[in-house]
């Protein structure tokens, strides 16, 4: 019966890499997943673009609005068999961009994505939700299962997509104030359910 958002009012730039920070427990992640209707909020509205999200079809919002987990989330089979899970009718050429996007090259189409690196699965499931063309992304902790040197690479892949030629912006939840130093150019902060600054 406990209110994991009370009252919290927020609005995301449309351009670059927003850090929804705060404490364990906050109320972060559900921010985060109510953007993409995976959490439906009891109260107030969520708007995408000033359409209130209950208006809005929950799968062709979720392809507008792609969201990358904590862990990364590989299906049995190839990386190609992954990525057409979220886009069947994806050719070749389309794969092997999102695969270069997410910064693996397209020879990694043929392998198996269980037999990966943790880094190299969080990047191919990057390139599962940019398969869909996103207009935006959610990242929910994306680098909290990765060592340092994976993370680095998912930062820097993170900055390029949000700045880059086709500019996909970026809300990522984190509570390592470090990253959000190194990548953030907008932040909203999460305390006890409402937002305190942002």
């Amino acid at each position: 019966g406990a209110r994991i958002l009370d009252g919290a009012s927020a609005s995301v730039p449309s351009a670059g890499v927003t850090c929804l920070v705060g404490p364990s427990g906050s109320g972060k992640s559900t921010m985060l997943r109510s953007c993409n209707r995976l959490e439906v909020a009891t109260g107030g509205v969520v708007r995408f673009r000033g359409d209130d999200l209950l208006s809005l079809e929950p799968l062709g919002h979720r392809r507008r609005v792609g969201m990358v987990f904590q862990r990364p989330t590989p299906f049995p089979g190839t990386v190609r068999d992954n990525l057409l899970v979220a886009r069947p009718d994806a050719g070749d050429e389309l794969l092997a961009s999102c695969l270069e996007r997410a910064g693996l090259t397209a020879s990694f189409v043929d392998r198996v994505a269980d037999e990966l690196s943790g880094g190299e699965q969080q990047r191919m499931c990057l390139a599962r939700t940019l398969v869909t063309e996103p207009e935006v992304l959610l990242m929910d902790e994306p680098t909290s299962a990765l060592d340092d040197r994976a993370t680095g690479v998912l930062e820097q892949l993170a900055c390029g997509l949000a700045c880059g030629d086709r500019p996909v912006p970026i809300l990522w939840v984190t509570h390592d104030r470090a990253q959000v130093s190194r990548i953030a150019e907008y932040c909203i902060t999460v305390c006890d359910g409402r937002v305190v600054d942002g």
